[in-house]
């Protein structure tokens, strides 16, 4: 039983040996098949990529992961470039330009060729990511590309819209003036475009964006010009501006209407009509200014007379007047505006001289003194002597200043008076120290040279009274005649030396005005109503004034007489 056994265990072991053999046997050719397999297909690799660029290759833009040369060749042949342009509407279109309508291809496949050498083949199962650029792009038909260029629309000439600056619409009223945008239009900039398509073509991309490009003519003058604005901003103040003038309790409105008609634009330069602008001045001057317009006066006797003669009342100076507007309208300040005078009145009511006044009636040789409509004081003067062509003029007139202590110079005198008023020009009212008797008709033999002459302590309350400006109406009143003397004064007692004796009427330093006319002023420029002969103020009527007719200060009692010249 020992030897079955034994041999029973030898039996055994040698079973165990053929097994693991073959165990061994399947292992390695589960191991050894795929790597053949893959080392097959790893040389086959290799052999398709000696004439194939690698996966992930870029030449010229061109992915050719993959492809022969031929195979690129075909395949740029088969190229197209998507042109997008810009419509008269703001949208775009598209167009294409085939590369076989241009000839492209490229001129060696040598660079190519080189790429092919330059790879690493041994690495094809790896993506390479390489960019390549040939030393020289694809070759086209530069006329046959020039000529697909100039086909393209937006070269057609019904089919472009010219580009539009940015403007100021005309005024319109009501509406006033309005910034009128650009518009793009769609006008190929010719040279731009080639550019940008032979640009696109030599990298062989695949469309090009003419508007992104910049191959549009763009506008030369937007909404955001800087000198545009400036000037739509000036042109909106102009006629936004809202005016108005006040003559008391009258109104006038300057409207936005008249003042663009005043606008004068001059390329992006706006400015006003200056000219247009003293025509409106003027046709407010004529309608509200007062100056040498025919009165009619109701005198302190009850009668009324005409008073169509003197430079009292209201005078618009028309070219300070015109400056000041033209400044208020380039500013943009609306308002009310009071006109800059040369001369005003008391009053724009009707009538201009108010009630506090000054009234002579040079027929009666009597004067009235009116404050707020009440007489104050009345006195008899003697005015200027008529038979040395010396009367006083009739007239309305404003107190040029008044002045205390004041020496008269004449031809042949000089006489202190403590009461100076000059009112027309030469003409005044004084104190007349030197008279006994006023009144009945001295003035027709023994009177003044044009003055009023005036008794001392009438003269004084006078001058208390009246300012520079205050009215002065002198007029001739038939069936007011004074009772004549019994018989003619003789003359003065010589060394009393009368007051303007030997002065003639219109004797006046040389070159001695008020101030007070315009320059250029002429009789015709009078307001419709003026008689002839009329004079502007300030003119010379008799009498000499202060030289310089400005407003005095009131001098007081004691101090040195001051000159006027007569």
């Amino acid at each position: 039983m020992r030897l079955q056994f034994g041999r029973h265990k030898k039996v055994d072991r040698k079973v165990k040996s053929k097994e693991k053999k073959r165990g061994i046997l399947i292992a390695a050719l589960i191991v050894g098949i795929p790597v053949v397999g893959l080392l097959a297909v790893y040389i086959a690799g290799l052999g398709r990529y000696q004439s194939c660029f690698l996966n992930g290759t870029v030449i010229d833009e061109i992915d050719v992961s993959g492809m022969t040369i031929s195979q690129l060749e075909e395949q740029i042949g088969e190229y197209s470039l998507r042109v997008i342009e810009r419509q008269p509407d703001g949208t775009t279109l598209e167009e294409e330009i085939p590369g076989k309508e241009i000839g492209i291809s490229y001129i060696s496949t040598e660079p190519l060729e080189a790429v092919l050498q330059r790879q690493n083949r041994f690495l094809w199962f790896i993506k390479q990511n390489t960019d390549y650029r040939t030393d020289e792009p694809p070759f086209y038909d530069n006329a046959a590309l020039e000529k697909k260029i100039g086909e393209l629309r937006g070269f057609q000439k019904e089919f472009i819209e010219e580009p539009k600056d940015a403007y100021i619409a005309d005024y319109v009223p009501g509406k006033g003036f309005e910034l009128a945008a650009e518009k793009q239009g769609n006008r190929l900039n010719r040279e731009k475009t080639m550019e940008a398509i032979k640009a696109a073509v030599n990298g062989l991309e695949k469309q090009v964006d003419l508007d992104a490009a910049g191959c549009y003519e763009e506008p030369y003058i937007t909404t955001e010009d800087a000198e545009l604005k400036k000037t739509y901003e000036k042109l909106c103040n102009y006629t936004n501006t809202a005016i108005t003038y006040t003559f008391g309790t009258e109104r006038e409105t300057l409207d936005a209407d008249t003042v663009a008609g005043w606008i004068v634009l001059d390329g992006q330069e706006a400015q006003l009509d200056r000219e247009a602008v003293k025509e409106y001045v003027s046709s407010l001057r004529k309608r509200h200014d007062t100056i040498f317009h025919r009165r009619e006066f109701q005198t302190s006797y009850g009668e009324t007379v005409t008073i169509d003669t003197g430079d009292y009342g209201w005078w618009m100076d028309v070219g300070q007047e015109m400056e000041e507007l033209i400044g208020q309208l380039e500013r943009g300040e609306s308002g009310e505006r009071v006109p800059v005078y040369r001369q005003t009145a008391a009053s724009h009511e009707d009538p201009d001289y108010g009630d506090s006044y000054v009234e002579i009636n040079l027929t009666a040789q009597h004067l009235f003194l009116y404050q707020n409509g009440e007489c104050v004081l009345e006195s008899d003067f003697v005015s200027g002597n008529p038979s040395r062509g010396n009367q006083t003029p009739d007239g309305i007139y404003g107190i040029t200043y008044k002045e205390r202590n004041a020496t008269l110079n004449g031809e042949n005198y000089r006489t202190p008076v403590s009461y100076w008023m000059p009112f027309n020009n030469n003409v005044g009212m004084h104190d007349a120290s030197w008279r006994t008797e006023f009144g009945r008709n001295i003035y027709m033999t023994n009177g003044s040279h044009g003055c009023i002459n005036l008794p001392y302590a009438v003269a004084q309350e006078i001058y208390g009274y009246v300012e520079k400006g205050t009215p002065v109406v002198c007029y001739h009143l038939p069936g007011t005649e004074p009772e004549p003397l019994p018989e003619i004064l003789p003359e003065e007692e010589p060394g009393l030396e009368p007051v303007e004796q030997g002065v003639q009427t219109g004797e006046q330093e040389q070159g001695v005005q008020t101030g007070e006319q315009e320059p250029g002023v002429q009789t015709g420029e009078q307001e419709p109503g003026a008689q002839t002969g009329e004079q502007e103020p300030g003119a010379q009527t008799g009498e000499a004034q202060q030289p310089d007719a400005q407003t005095r200060e009131t001098s007081e009692p004691g101090t040195e007489p001051r000159e006027v010249t007569l």
